[in-house]
């Protein structure tokens, strides 16, 4: 999951990992980028699968054991593992817990939701992270910032569609997976430069852990999954670990600003997976509802790049 955009993470994690200069190897970030944007959209899917199995917070328990394993391993690096003498912890802990409701959401609302119209829905955050900017950052936008924000959000009515086939309930939980994950984007950047990159994903990683696990406590009779199919959910949470590492070698290579644009390639995969694994197309005025999505969030990511 654009933690994530693509999916909850793989968008944070340019925001939180990232704050790098871009070096050399522009051909090669961009490659590890995209490399990145394949596994989360295939985890994605892997999760819509195993959420018609098994309880969303099963699925997300095992997804959060492997990234802090991930997140572990980089706290080490950094050299600090005391998360508790960070400052500005009632931020880091807004800031997770955000991030944790997009989790919590985004894998309930994949029980009923196609892919890659929930995946559209998502990719309205960035829009939601424009229109906060200026309450929250103090930042500046312009007519045409608002007008592709506007399109955007005009790009999903045409996928929602009051009266359509849409599950409510599953619409509602994707926008509100997308407010929050806006939330998240505007929290980091409120961070940026205060608390160190390794601090603020392992302070997030956990908190996923904790949170989007404790639905847990009240279901109990759920039944446990057999081993092979845990060995399995773990399989699919390394690989969403291992998507982390592409991002974080990536941005070590390229810009965020350059990058950001690509980040719509998962809006074409979900597509892709929807159509050919479940056998769930999006129709004709769903698909120009994404197209306006994603011209809007490239027109707004250009014009952040161009303002940088």
């Amino acid at each position: 999951m654009t933690i994530g955009p693509a999916s909850p993470e793989s968008v944070d994690a340019p925001e939180t990992l990232s704050a790098v200069p871009p070096g050399q190897g522009v051909a090669g970030g961009i490659a590890l980028f995209l490399g990145a944007l394949v596994l989360f959209a295939f985890y994605d899917a892997f999760a819509k699968h195993m959420v018609s199995r098994y309880p969303p917070a099963v699925v997300n328990l095992s997804r959060y054991v492997t990234i802090c394993v991930l997140a572990l391993a980089l706290l080490v690096r950094h050299g600090d593992v005391r998360l508790w003498r960070q400052p500005h912890q009632g931020l880091l802990a807004l800031r997770s817990v955000a991030l944790a409701l997009v989790a919590t959401c985004f894998m309930t609302a994949l029980v009923t939701m196609p892919l890659a119209e929930a995946t559209a829905i998502y990719f309205t955050a960035p829009l939601v992270m424009v229109a906060l900017s200026p309450r929250m950052l103090g930042e500046r936008v312009g007519r045409a910032q608002w007008c592709a924000v506007l399109l955007g959000f005009a790009g999903m009515l045409f996928i929602v569609r009051p009266g359509g086939d849409l599950p409510v309930t599953g619409t509602l939980l994707m926008a509100v997976a997308a407010v929050c994950y806006a939330l998240f984007q505007v929290l980091t950047r409120r961070l940026s430069g205060l608390v160190a990159a390794p601090m603020q994903f392992a302070y997030m990683a956990l908190a996923c852990l904790l949170i989007t696990g404790m639905p847990l406590a009240f279901m109990p009779h759920i039944v446990r999954p057999p081993w092979p199919d845990q060995a399995l959910m773990l399989a699919g949470g390394a690989v969403s670990a291992g998507a982390q590492l592409l991002l974080l070698a990536a941005f070590r290579r390229v810009s965020a600003a350059t990058l950001a644009p690509l980040n719509y390639v998962q809006l074409l995969l979900a597509v892709a997976i929807s159509a050919f694994w479940f056998q769930r197309a999006p129709d004709a005025l769903a698909l120009a509802g994404m197209g306006m999505i994603a011209l809007a969030g490239m027109y707004l990511a250009r014009a952040r790049r161009a303002a940088r």
